[in-house]
């Protein structure tokens, strides 16, 4: 876990409207961290925007990859809807079968903690520049501080979903002599963490930036509450998770016409956006070289007709998300990061498509979840048909059901969660906070994803894997155990 001392922190192009990066190295030795630094409110501003800049650049580390690339990685590949293709690596292709060792550097965290280290030094010292710079408010300080608390919310709950239990390092390392041995705590713990992070940036957010990049690229209080909607499912606080959803307001779904994708995604910042990376075409990102020029994944071969549905009478019936829009029938090819429009590609030049972290339609279909679960199913039923009538989904995908069929609500929103956000880091975290619900009452959730889509020479052995809760989570990567002492690897990868 242990994170460079010397800090880069760029200043984000898209956000800035600078026509150039600008970097900031924040050196600890000798408090000259303090001392040349940290004196102004425009240090401080400089320091958050840095925090997004290291979201989206590429890492120090030649063996990290960029954020988004984690993000995909982790939330789809163990999901069933992705495969391997051309350009596909060993370590790739083990984490598609499940078949993930400690010395797979995709289990690498380094880069989470790193931005996580960026978010705890402007939290830690950001509030003394306000005693040096009188004309930095108090309000500004915490506008501040609650971009840094969210974000760094944000990664610990990612990283509670991925390896479960992981170390917590809530203050700053500003020097060689800082600890690094640091335990891992629990799962729980993290996700409490998360929540009392989210609940203090609720408090000090911004809620309008004055403009559309900002608004949609920085942190606002609605994507704290969609975050927080996120992780009180995962906790089973249905309650908290509607009051948290219903407080996402001002957003509204852009609607099935033939500039749906490239208004939603190839453009993005649409009326339904809610937080996205900010990708540039002076800062492009990492999609065109993954998913098209040299395609390390692919979409899975059944998702066309076991996910959006295939009306061979009728051709014309297509659920927009479909076809040429999440991915390319014949090919695979995964087309809603490289897409201009449903014909034309962007160039490589142009590849400026965002990473979605929360969209209006995902938060709807949170709400529904939670509604489902406290026994609302049939107003479940009805955000899932206001979804489906905008993206005129596929008949043949409606599910006849009531509201009083728990399980089957549960199943069907999570069936148009896969249509929905597909290839956008959700499907994986969608299938295991709903197989684990009610002590893994649901197993067979996760269980079913496998014999559908596992190699069948690997059936066997995956699905004797995956009955373990334990290997629903990743290992410790090997150098971590090497560098901190005090972790211990996860039961299932002993």
């Amino acid at each position: 876990m242990r994170t460079k001392i010397i800090y880069t922190l760029a200043v984000l192009i898209a956000i800035l409207n600078v026509s150039c990066d600008s970097y900031l190295d924040l050196k600890p030795e000798d408090g000259t961290i303090r001392e040349e630094f940290w004196r102004t409110k425009e240090d401080v501003r400089a320091a958050v925007i840095g925090i997004y800049s290291s979201m989206l650049n590429t890492p120090p580390s030649e063996s990290d990859l960029r954020l988004a690339e984690y993000m995909f990685i982790y939330g789809e590949l163990r999901g069933g809807m992705v495969s391997e293709a051309a350009f596909t690596t060993d370590e790739q292709r083990d984490m598609i079968t499940t078949n993930i060792l400690s010395s797979n550097s995709l289990t690498s965290w380094s880069a989470f903690y790193r931005i996580i280290n960026y978010c705890n030094t402007v939290i830690e010292l950001a509030p003394n520049v306000k005693n040096i710079d009188p004309t930095f408010t108090q309000e500004q300080l915490n506008n501040y501080l609650s971009e840094a608390l969210a974000i760094r919310a944000y990664l610990y709950f990612t990283l509670a979903r991925t390896f479960k239990d992981v170390p917590l390092k809530l203050d700053a390392t500003l020097s060689d002599g800082d600890n690094f041995q640091l335990p891992k705590v629990s799962q729980n713990e993290i996700f409490t963490q998360v929540i009392a992070d989210l609940n203090d940036a609720e408090r000090f957010a911004v809620e309008d930036y004055g403009n559309t990049p900002e608004n949609k690229g920085r942190i606002t209080k609605s994507a704290i509450n969609a975050m927080q909607t996120d992780v009180y499912l995962w906790v089973a606080d249905y309650d908290q998770a509607l009051i948290a959803a219903d407080k996402v307001v001002g957003f509204q779904l852009v609607n099935s016409s033939s500039q749906w994708f490239s208004t939603v995604f190839a453009r993005g910042n649409s009326t339904e956006s809610i937080f996205e990376l900010q990708y540039t075409t002076q800062n492009q990102n990492p999609f065109y070289s993954i998913f098209l020029q040299r395609p390390q994944y692919i979409a899975e071969s059944s998702v066309l007709e076991s996910v959006y549905g295939l009306d061979l009478q009728n051709p014309e019936n297509k659920d927009i998300r479909g076809e040429r829009a999440s991915f390319i029938p014949g090919t695979n090819e995964i087309y809603k990061f490289t897409g201009l429009n449903s014909d034309t590609r962007k160039t490589l030049e142009d590849s400026d498509t965002h990473w979605f972290v929360y969209r209006y339609a995902d938060v709807l279909l949170m709400k529904a979840e939670a509604l489902n679960e406290l026994d609302r199913g049939d107003e479940a039923l009805e955000i899932i048909a206001q979804i489906r009538e905008s993206r005129s989904a596929n008949y043949l995908t409606e599910e006849q059901l009531t509201g009083q069929d728990k399980n089957g609500v549960r199943l069907y929103i999570l069936a148009e969660r896969a249509r929905e956000l597909a290839f956008e880091g959700k499907r994986w975290f969608d299938i295991l906070r709903n197989a684990r619900k009610e002590d893994y009452k649901y197993i067979d959730i996760i269980l079913n994803v496998a014999i559908k889509t596992a190699p069948a020479n690997q059936q066997q052995s995956i699905l004797a894997k995956l009955k373990d809760p334990n290997s629903h989570y990743l290992p410790i990567n090997e150098y971590e155990l090497y560098t901190n002492k005090s972790l211990v690897q996860n039961p299932f990868y002993k």
